[in-house]
């Protein structure tokens, strides 16, 4: 007899990685011993400190926040959301949860048994590979232990990495070790002097005996278990885990897995038997898989022409499309791109720069606008960007600003030609208005504050996004100082960019149906961008300018500086901050997927999940647009 539950289950889970890589029988097997878990707002699965279950979890319906606590405060980490996985900790180590996971709202949870999961899976490489993804997901964070801080930074699957797989392991030679007479305090100050996380317990012919790792001492010794001066061999793990020295990237992908560990011993001839040579750990594996981003911003440094700056940044785009196949969170996706998007127009000045018959005469700095100055701008968009220089004498000024406006017209040219097109409304270094030295800057922002209208708010609403890149620093933090002292002297200048936040309506009709657009060229599309992206952009600029924090350009950063400002409204901004990073990664999928901005959607390519994902970004825009009208009583200036 059909088992009509375990089908439906079966028939959700081959939707989404990794099941959509098991075959149909073993996918059924686990479907078939699946619970189905449902939780209210609020109800908790596991809290942080909790030992490893029997299970992982997927979200079916609703939302799961991941949160971490300290010193009795809870910091929301992730949310997960329908085919999110999570919880993936027991599948690879045997450590304590490091994460309180709670339904944010009502929701419908599947607890995929690990022991069924892993039978299904054995000897799927593809499986295992998308696996250790998802625990580098939930490990890159700062409360992993020491030992994973930076392993999985560059993890960044891509077209080449089966290639990788087959490729000779790089693993640590000249281990550090310690004798099986040595004590735990010993070993510990060796570990400690040369900040490794993890030692290895030989004999006297050097073959490995055990393994003392970051979390042995935690468990044994913080614990109480044991005292530092006892034996090593009272805290070590055995027996060690061996591999030979050319074994493959894949081959110790596998093991390490297989065998739940984090670190796999080298020996002469592959054996606990023979001599230790080396140490292969996670670190090494996802290093030797996608250690893409340091390549890419090698190439960029080393470019000696806007050719080259246009391949390495067109490789970008693979990685970040592999990114976003991976689950690796938009934050860390956010500033991997920042950083070689900056890394590209660095090179382009430095390459500008050497086309100048003489060098600057004076020091300034080129500023970033709008996405690139949030530390937003994933995909390719057109530029926004400033100049602004030392102030000189009257009589020299003319000559200045004209060096300053060619070196501009130079390093827009090459951004172009990389693909950043021109600024249709030439908001660009290159144009006058927008080359200024820094006393004109501050009369203009002075100018735009004081007496505002709203092309005085569109201005200057790009330029309180920006961000240096390149040259005088001083200069850029001199001129916020004085945009923040104009600010204390007005109030209007809020009102008219609070009414400006809240033009744009909910994406959402009276009927709840998608608000489209009614022109021809666009007819019948939906606006992301406009509808729904800038709406929290402009309310999280307009908030955190009237707290008058400085240095903080990215949306979503802004909104989790808002939750910490305002606990009694902690729940409204992390709500906007998770609504804008998945409208922006949404954004990014159609963009990459179509090969455009993917600011413009059609609604028919999308499927009924997908628009229930995005109509549930838009309840914090209507939130957010109300309390807006209230802080800054607009209700009579809208």
């Amino acid at each position: 007899m059909k088992n009509s539950i375990a089908e439906r289950v079966q028939d959700f889970l081959n939707r989404y990685p990794p099941f959509d890589l098991i075959k149909s029988k073993k996918l059924l097997s686990i479907a078939e011993n699946v619970s189905i878990i449902y939780l209210e707002k609020g109800d908790t699965l596991f809290k942080a400190g909790d030992s490893s279950q029997e299970h992982f979890y997927m979200v079916r319906d609703g939302a799961i926040s991941l949160f971490h606590t300290a010193d009795n405060t809870q910091e929301l980490v992730s949310i997960s959301d329908t085919g999110d996985i999570f919880g993936v900790r027991p599948l690879i180590t045997k450590e304590n949860y490091k994460l309180t996971a709670s339904a944010h709202e009502e929701s419908i949870v599947y607890a995929i048994p690990i022991t069924d999961f892993q039978e299904a899976a054995e000897n799927n490489s593809k499986v295992y590979k998308y696996l250790i993804t998802a625990f580098a997901t939930n490990a890159y964070d700062s409360y992993s232990a020491q030992e994973n801080k930076e392993i999985f930074v560059d993890y960044l699957p891509n077209n080449t990495q089966d290639l990788a797989t087959f490729q000779t392991a790089n693993y640590t030679k000249n281990p550090i070790t310690c004798t099986i007479k040595s004590t735990l305090q010993e070993a510990a100050l060796k570990m400690s002097k040369n900040k490794i996380g993890c030692i290895i317990v030989v004999d006297e012919a050097k073959k490995p005996l055990g393994i003392i790792t970051n979390s042995d001492i935690k468990n044994k010794i913080a614990t109480g278990l044991y005292t530092i001066t006892t034996s090593v061999s009272n805290v070590m793990s055995a027996p060690v885990i061996t591999s030979k020295k050319d074994l493959t990237v894949a081959d110790g992908q596998l093991k390490m897995i297989k065998n739940n560990i984090g670190h796999l011993c080298i020996t002469k001839d592959g054996t606990v038997n023979s001599r230790l040579v080396g140490v292969l750990t996670h670190h090494d594996v996802l290093v030797s898989l996608g250690n893409i981003p340091s390549v890419i911003l090698k190439e960029i440094k080393r470019a000696n022409r806007t050719k080259k700056l246009r391949s390495a940044r067109l490789k970008t785009n693979t990685l970040l499309k592999n990114y976003l196949e991976q689950n690796i969170p938009l934050s860390h996706i956010i500033k991997i791109i920042s950083q070689i998007n900056d890394a590209v127009t660095i090179r382009v000045i430095e390459l500008s720069l050497q086309k100048m018959e003489k060098k600057p005469p004076v020091k300034f700095a080129w500023m970033a606008l709008g996405s690139q100055g949030r530390g937003e701008q994933l995909l390719f968009t057109d530029q926004d960007n400033a100049l602004v220089f030392e102030d000189v004498p009257e009589k020299d000024y003319e000559k200045t600003k004209n060096y300053f406006l060619e070196l501009a017209k130079h390093i827009t040219k090459a951004l172009n030609k990389i693909g950043f097109e021109y600024c249709d409304a030439d908001m660009m270094g290159s144009n006058p208005q927008w080359c200024q030295s820094i006393s004109e800057w501050k009369q203009q922002f002075r100018a735009w504050i004081l007496n505002p209208d709203e092309k005085a708010i569109l201005l200057s609403s790009i330029f309180f996004d920006y961000n240096c890149v390149y040259g005088e620093k001083t200069l850029v933090d001199e001129l916020s100082d004085a945009i923040f002292d104009a600010l204390e002297n007005t109030s209007a200048f809020f009102k008219f960019m609070g009414s400006n936040a809240v033009l744009s309506p909910s994406p959402l009709s009276f009927f709840r149906q998608f608000v489209v657009e009614e022109n021809n060229d666009q007819k019948d599309l939906f606006n992301i961008k406009n509808r729904a992206l800038m709406p929290l952009i402009d309310a999280g600029r307009l908030l955190i300018l009237s707290k008058h924090v400085k240095h903080l350009n990215n949306t979503g950063e802004r909104f989790e500086k808002l939750a910490a400002m305002e606990p009694e409204n902690k729940e409204l901004f992390e709500s906007c901050s998770y609504a804008f990073k998945a409208l922006l990664k949404f954004k990014t999928k159609q963009g990459l997927l179509h090969g455009n901005s993917g600011k413009y959607i059609a609604l028919e390519s999308l499927t009924k999940e997908e628009k229930l994902k995005l109509k549930r970004c838009f309840k914090p825009i209507h939130d957010v647009q109300e309390s807006l009208k209230i802080r800054f009583d607009l209700k009579n200036f809208i």
